[in-house]
């Protein structure tokens, strides 16, 4: 009984998580344009009234690769400081510098309290950097990556090779859709899902609501674990206010 009431709690914080981004992304549409960019041919600036007085740039060394996919206009540019650099829709996913203290946070807490976990979902992540760092656990049987835009997934293979290699493992399985689909009628499957997905405009809007994290609930095994990539809550304080 103890056993079944621990996991109830645990499965339970998954379907808060997702009421709490869900809340989030309502006051952040509402209230803020959320995010706005521009680039010249020497700099690159990421800005938001969400941190006013603010922005992220980086000097562009050389503009790599550009176009529109289905879903989002994809972007990648060398800096002169961070290499290699992934946007989409105007949002910096990730630089060759520093992606490791993000893909590695966001696998290596959910795979070490999990007891062995054989079967593994992303969602997102078509960068493919969270794979890499799950290709490294004997343990796993299956990754699966439900990533919805391809571009991202074919760019990525090309430009951001020693982020992507994960692809070339036998563990892993691509499916290119919307997650919040691909999740319908999956239950009791995955040990991990770790939901690496954009911010919540464009593609990634289905991923940020109530409805998304109950599936998420249902595809787990009663003593799975779940983290997701959600908005910073030291740059998008100004919705709590």
């Amino acid at each position: 009984m103890d056993k079944l009431i621990s996991n109830n709690k645990l499965k339970l914080s998954v379907v808060l998580l997702g009421g709490l981004c869900s809340l989030a992304y309502y006051h952040l549409k509402n209230k803020f344009h959320l995010s706005q960019f521009c680039f010249s041919k020497k700099w690159f600036s990421e800005f938001s009234i969400m941190w006013p007085g603010q922005a992220f740039s980086l000097k562009i060394k050389k503009i790599l690769y550009e176009t529109k996919s289905k879903y989002q206009n994809v972007l990648v540019f060398e800096s002169t400081t961070y290499g290699k650099v992934l946007v989409l829709d105007g949002v910096i996913q990730l630089t060759e510098k520093d992606e490791f203290a993000y893909h590695e946070m966001m696998t290596h807490v959910p795979m070490t309290v999990s007891k062995e976990p054989k079967n593994v979902l992303v969602v997102g992540g078509g960068d493919g950097g969270i794979i890499r760092e799950l290709c490294k656990y004997k343990s796993v049987e299956n990754i699966d990556i439900c990533e919805i835009d391809e571009t991202v997934i074919e760019v990525s293979k090309i430009y951001f090779k020693n982020i992507s290699c994960g692809y070339e493992d036998k563990r892993v399985n691509v499916f290119i859709e919307d997650a919040s689909k691909f999740l319908e009628n999956v239950t009791n499957t995955y040990d991990v899902i770790i939901v690496d997905s954009s911010d919540p405009i464009g593609p990634a809007e289905t991923l940020f609501n109530q409805n998304f994290y109950e599936k998420i609930y249902n595809a787990l095994k009663p003593n799975g674990y779940c983290v997701a990539q959600h908005l910073n809550i030291k740059l998008n304080h100004l919705y709590i206010i």
